[in-house]
């Protein structure tokens, strides 16, 4: 409970010594080792986000199996003896996708964003009634772990409607939620004042200036314990940026003057993870920038789960100020080196063939499995109901023998276009391109990719894919057939093997795992078209296969130095994005995904690769930082 000044436990003072773990970017075999490191940092405490579009791809759903099941990732935080944070937005931010909030929320225009408005606040029930169901029985009341449960996320940074804080606060103690009730917000005034309710306990989100920022917040609640619930340690990483790092030294010195000040606090964050398959969310202040794959954060767990430096500072800050643990964990040692090469390859226009007549790949492969949807004008991928990866458009072209202009009002985020199977060139939001010369031919073709749906700010909701009018020199360009693409049914078919692998859970777009056997007519499926030697150039857009041989699994971190820009898939499991640019050449692959013996590596090339090799490095390489 909430005392005078202290959080109260058992009827004593408490200080909440957390550290931020989503479920959902961790593979969860990986789950018990990370909790139980978190214990030997010094923490009591574990605190996740609940990703609403994860466990919801569609209306109805609330997927809680394999990587999804929040109700088993308590019951472990509870068996290492520690206490737990929920956090369940509904809105979330943490630079994932969409900030959580499901693209098919907003298939009606009318559909409103963290707000009063009666068709989202109605979603949002839906949800939260189903997050509670699996959250009351696991309260600290009912001999379970959680303490305390946020309402909302960093609110006073994007509105102040106090009416749909009470709305979710009133449905959150409906369901049975006893614990206290919190919010956070960056502590300015400002914030602050819009961001909560008298009732609810507020808490700050900072990294730095922590005297000052305490300060802020204690002018706003003049009692009840201090607490910093997002003690940023690190940061997140845009394509195209550099690595960032925050400095050992300067990042322990703030968490002891947290703890020096009596404060409660959660370290955002403790584990990162990775935003595997297409779940990595974007900024938009002005340029749209998407998140990499990687969410490493600089923490003092890395991406593969091993204490960092900054992991034995904290450690050491938190035992001036409360006992830890005498054990301590290992360091990370290299990973496998391995390599190979590619042994086939199929160009994605082999794979969907000619409107109209089978594909020349295996069936169908579910590539189309929705099918093809004739429209007059350009869709959104929203309008296709997909929400997450690539979608493929194709367009007669009028008569002509010259160059003419292609554009579109907007390109969310990436098109590769191409005329009569020869890829002219690409159109990407981050650099605010919408037109592009091309050639005459009879067919034109654009593959778009979501790149990640805006997690902060005014543009939470908007849709994805190509926005309308298509022009070209001007004049309407109508008469689509446009389709989402279901990967995960094409690497199934090049793995030769419909079932997929593993247990982390991955949703929208990327291929499903944890024993899931793909639709859309791939089961089975010959590869016979695609080339089975050596694969020496790779030419997007294309899928690629590689088989990795190992003694036993561990593990790997796979080398994406020489590619393009794609997609990577061990054994059916969307590793992530790839891309040249950087600052991320290196995609982590869980050893949990692995097998001994044979392993399957697919690859969607959408660009060129300068050397289509496949390596497995000994470290990770996530980039150069600004030193």
């Amino acid at each position: 409970m909430i005392g005078p000044d202290h959080f109260e436990l058992d009827g004593a003072p408490h200080r909440v010594v957390a550290g931020a773990l989503h479920y959902f970017r961790v593979h969860p075999d990986q789950w018990a080792d990370r909790i139980h490191k978190a214990r030997l940092m010094g923490l009591n405490t574990i605190e996740t986000y609940v990703a609403w579009n994860a466990h919801s791809p569609r209306r109805g759903d609330f997927d809680t199996s394999a990587g999804l099941d929040l109700g088993r990732f308590l019951d472990l935080v509870a068996a290492e003896g520690m206490h737990a944070i929920v956090r369940p937005g509904p809105y979330i931010c943490a630079e994932w996708d969409g900030g959580g909030l499901p693209g098919w929320l907003f298939d009606d225009p009318a559909v409103g964003v963290r707000r009063s408005e009666p068709l989202y606040l109605a979603a949002v029930d839906e949800f939260l009634e189903r997050v509670y169901e699996v959250v009351v029985p696991r309260q600290i009341d009912h001999g379970g772990p959680v303490v305390l449960v946020q309402i909302e996320n960093e609110y006073g940074a994007y509105g102040d409607d106090s009416g749909y804080l009470r709305h979710l606060v009133d449905l959150t103690r409906a369901s049975g939620v006893v614990v206290p009730l919190t919010t956070v917000d960056q502590p300015t005034d400002e914030m602050l004042a819009a961001g909560s309710l008298p009732e609810l306990h507020k808490t700050g989100s900072f990294g730095s200036r922590a005297e000052e920022r305490l300060a802020t917040l204690r002018r706003h609640q003049p009692t009840g314990p201090l607490m910093c619930s997002e003690f940023w340690d690190g940061w997140f990483d845009h394509w195209g940026e550099h690595h960032h790092t925050t400095p050992v030294e300067e990042a322990a010195r703030e968490l002891d003057a947290l703890l020096t000040a009596g404060a409660s606090v959660n370290i955002y964050m403790f584990h990162g993870g990775t935003n595997f398959g297409f779940t990595n969310g974007a900024n938009h202040k002005g340029t749209y920038q998407s998140h990499v794959t990687s969410y490493d954060y600089d923490a003092p767990l890395d991406e593969a789960g091993w204490p960092t430096d900054k992991f034995f500072a904290f450690r050491e800050v938190i035992a001036r100020h409360l006992p830890v643990p005498d054990e301590l964990p290992a360091r990370r040692s290299p990973s496998p080196v391995l390599s190979t090469t590619f042994d086939r390859s199929v160009r994605l226009v082999d794979v969907v063939g000619d409107l109209g007549t089978r594909p020349a790949v295996g069936g169908d492969l579910g590539v189309g499995a929705s099918g093809w949807t004739a429209t007059e004008d350009v869709p959104t991928m929203d309008a296709l109901g997909s929400y997450r990866g690539f979608a493929l458009h194709r367009v007669d072209l009028p008569a002509g023998d010259e160059p003419r202009v292609l554009s579109f009002a907007g390109v969310r985020d990436r098109a590769v276009v191409s005329v009569d199977g020869r890829r002219v060139g690409v159109l990407q939001r981050d650099q605010h391109e919408r037109a592009i010369t091309v050639p005459p031919g009879r067919v034109l073709e654009v593959l778009v990719e979501d790149q990640g749906r805006v997690n902060y700010g005014v543009r939470i909701g908007e849709a994805k894919g190509l926005v309308g009018p298509a022009l070209l020199d001007g004049a309407a360009l109508t008469g689509w057939r446009s389709t989402p693409l279901d990967l995960g049914a094409v690497v199934a078919t090049l793995s030769g093997d419909a079932t997929q692998s593993g247990g982390a859970t991955q949703s929208g777009g990327a291929a499903q795992s944890g024993g899931a056997t793909q639709s859309g007519g791939a089961a089975g499926a010959s590869s016979g078209s695609a080339s089975d030697s050596a694969v020496t150039t790779l030419d997007g857009p294309v899928f690629a296969h590689a088989t990795v041989t190992l003694d036993e699994p561990a593990d790997l971190f796979l080398d994406t130095r020489s590619w393009g820009k794609g997609v990577a898939f061990v054994n059916g499991f969307a590793l992530g994005r790839y891309w040249t640019r950087g600052p991320q050449h290196t995609l982590y692959v869980p050893g949990e995904q692995l097998r001994a013996g044979e392993n399957d590596l697919v690859v969607f090339e959408t660009g060129a690769a300068a050397a289509p090799v496949v390596s497995f490095v000994a470290d990770p390489d996530l980039g150069h930082t600004e030193q």
